[in-house]
């Protein structure tokens, strides 16, 4: 059977993806980002810790460990070519991609491309972690009113644009007026500042969704705990997410938690 490593970053979906994957008997090495991970989560499993300023070392310990399929996943900071400690294989490779003018897609498959390019392949993960994603119309017991549905026809409406830019996945939608677009500070900042822009009405909505061009297994949309508190925090009605196309992350505390506080969580299909 081939030998999987994944190159991980920070958070949950390393440790998530790898125990669905070894719970189907595949053989799974983790590569540790250095001072990105929880060394707690990664206790029971096969672990190596890499630096992300030595492209050779790592192309050498997955050549030492037999690795024939790859994955990326989790938090990982953008490398700067002004890091002094990256060896010259890596500042080339860096040069090359231009890190600081291409988009989060864009860069990720880069770095795809240099390690199929190297002779790996890189595992569509989500084929074999089915449960990580939401078929289901509705996953809570709260449903959307007709005000959210209204506003969820106004995201998707303003998404077929702005869903072809590499810029983020999330929109935030309140009287079916557009308070926020997703950028680089990330959804949790989103729903902050949003909340501040709320008028009397409905009490405003979370839609997240894959951008048009992105790629299905390298930078998918991802909900959790933290998003829901943020929610509950900032007064939000709920939130609608990609059906079959956004991560939940502790599905079944992210579900419970919203059950608790009257949040709905809804999936939709993009425009």
């Amino acid at each position: 059977m081939s030998k999987i490593g994944i190159i991980s970053g920070g958070g949950k979906l390393p440790i998530l993806i790898g125990n669905n994957l070894l719970k189907k008997n595949y053989d799974v090495t983790f590569f540790l980002i250095k001072d990105t991970f929880d060394k707690q989560i990664y206790s029971n499993v096969k672990t190596i810790e890499i630096k992300l300023n030595s492209i050779k070392k790592i192309l050498k310990k997955l050549e030492e460990n037999q690795i024939t399929k790859i994955i990326l996943a989790g938090n990982i900071a953008r490398p700067s070519v002004k890091d002094i400690n990256f060896d010259f294989e890596t500042l080339s490779f860096a040069k090359q991609l231009s890190l600081s003018k291409k988009g989060d897609n864009k860069l990720l498959i880069a770095i795809t491309k240099f390690f199929k390019d190297k002779g790996y392949e890189y595992l569509n993960w989500k084929n074999y972690c089915p449960e990580l994603f939401s078929s289901k119309n509705n996953l809570t017991n709260k449903l959307p009113s007709n005000e959210a549905n209204l506003n969820l026809v106004k995201a998707l409406n303003i998404f077929k644009n702005y869903g072809n830019l590499d810029i983020g996945q999330s929109l935030i939608v309140q009287n079916e007026i557009v308070l926020g677009l997703e950028a680089a500070e990330g959804t949790d900042k989103l729903i902050q500042r949003c909340n501040d822009l709320k008028r009397v009405g409905d009490k405003g909505v979370l839609i997240k969704a894959s951008k048009y061009n992105q790629s299905i297994i390298l930078d998918i949309p991802t909900i959790g705990t933290q998003t829901l508190k943020l929610l509950i925090e900032n007064d939000y009605e709920g939130l609608f997410i990609e059906k079959n196309n956004c991560l939940i992350i502790d599905q079944d505390e992210v579900i419970t938690l919203a059950n608790n506080n009257n949040l709905f969580i809804s999936t939709f299909e993009k425009l």
